[in-house]
């Protein structure tokens, strides 16, 4: 009898990756999933698309509660479960489960796509996992290297890319190839300036070469959530004189690249679905390289290079000596299943170690309440969550704007309203 394991998905790009990801499980594993309801849960169309060549169908992830989920965990007792969510739904669901699903399961999670350079945000909020799933070398090393640093003990496993495992179940486009896809980030770059400046610069490739198609690729439709949040749409940024070869499109990735004649990107994970499916690449230097781009994992790939070369059409093969160490290794270096099914033993035998967490705050359950309705928002409609959102947010408010009017004095920029979600920020409680 099969091993049982539940994936919980949420935004669509943590759906098509823990998706992808299981699907590579062998027959020893029933593979159910579950769309956890959030903010940020991917809408039917997102998750189409995301579920599009892994073998499972949208109706194959129903939606439901993180409630509806702990239940059906302590009611079924399956053996593992794959937390594939966005970070703070991560550390909701990973918390709701240590606490109250007993014997709990393995628990699997982990970081899909470009993760580097390692952020202790990541390991923090998933610090309950049994197993962290990364997917090169380097990622490997930079993130035990923090993990040490900062005290959490966590256990890396290697996994190739899901998608570089499943290129062949896309069909194959079988025309000319007349597309340069650019493949937009919501976050990356942030400013409106440089978003608008990417935009003139794939207008100008339009115009230069009016033989071509010029794509902005999108990962959402008007109104759909994302991963990350975008505050500057590239569709609403696109000229009204902009030339008819330049579209804006949703869709596979892969189905955009199978036509295309080069590609483009300030940072993507798609990059690599580039590199895997042999598409000339570049990756844009004009605003730097750092860590806050997230293209630093890029450097002695020979993709780097400006947007001159992007209006050119000037594209590049990357440098097989990167390659190795980023995300190409050979499939043997893999270890997550054999880690995976390790656990799972260990569950058999009782003796699953305890991992605690590492968030340290005084409120007991009322601070689990507000973290957990800060990741859910309208979604969480537990009793608990209501009190702590009257507490809480109110008082979020007035630290934000003490924050804005110290920094104004101190004529440095106004903080970011995304420090809410940093881990360093210590979420206001009740006392007493």
């Amino acid at each position: 009898m099969p091993r049982r394991i539940l994936g919980v998905i949420d935004s669509d790009s943590y759906a098509k990756w823990g998706a992808s990801l299981l699907a590579q499980l062998g027959p020893e594993w029933a593979v159910e999933l579950v769309t956890v309801a959030s903010r940020l849960a991917a809408s039917d169309a997102q998750l189409a698309f995301a579920l599009a060549g892994t073998g499972f169908r949208p109706d194959a992830a129903p939606r439901a509660s993180l409630q509806q989920i702990v239940d059906r965990l302590s009611l079924e007792g399956h053996d593992a479960v794959f937390v594939s969510t966005s970070g703070a739904v991560a550390e909701a669901v990973i918390t709701e489960i240590t606490q109250r699903v007993k014997p709990r399961p393995v628990i699997m999670t982990g970081l899909p796509g470009i993760s580097t350079p390692a952020k202790y945000k990541g390991l923090f909020r998933r610090a309950q996992a049994d197993l962290f799933v990364l997917h090169s070398h380097r990622e490997i090393r930079e993130y035990q290297e923090l993990s040490t640093r900062r005290g959490i003990a966590h256990n890396f496993v290697l996994a190739t890319l899901p998608f570089l495992e499943q290129r062949e179940a896309v069909p194959e486009w079988t025309g000319e190839r007349d597309s340069i896809v650019f493949a937009a980030q919501p976050g990356v770059p942030h400013a409106i300036a440089e978003r608008r400046a990417v935009v003139g610069w794939l207008v100008q490739a339009a115009r230069t070469h009016p033989d071509l198609r010029v794509v902005i690729k999108v990962r959402a439709q008007a109104g759909e959530r994302q991963t990350h949040r975008e505050r500057h749409p590239y569709a609403e940024l696109v000229p009204p004189d902009a030339p008819s070869n330049l579209v804006v499109e949703g869709g596979s990735m892969l189905a955009h690249l199978a036509r295309a004649v080069g590609f483009v990107t300030v940072s993507s994970t798609a990059a690599i679905e580039a590199i895997a499916a042999d598409v000339p690449s570049l990756v844009l230097t004009d605003f730097g390289v750092s860590g806050d781009l997230i293209n630093e994992v890029f450097v002695g790939s020979g993709l780097l290079g400006p947007s001159r070369d992007l209006v050119a059409a000037r594209f590049r093969q990357v440098d097989p000596r990167w390659r190795h160490d980023n995300y190409f290794h050979a499939a043997s270096d893999n270890d997550w299943q054999t880690q995976l099914a390790a656990a799972a033993e260990l569950r058999d035998a009782g003796i699953l170690p305890a991992r605690p967490a590492k968030r340290r705050s005084r409120g007991g359950a009322l601070r689990r309440a507000w973290d957990r309705k800060r990741a859910f928002g309208s979604y969480d409609h537990t009793p608990l969550g209501y009190l702590a959102a009257t507490v809480g947010y109110p008082v979020l408010s007035a630290r934000r704007a003490l924050a804005s009017m110290r920094s104004r004095a101190a004529a440095a920029p106004v903080i970011d309203a995304r420090a809410e979600n940093d881990e360093d920020v210590t979420a206001p409680v009740a006392r007493g």
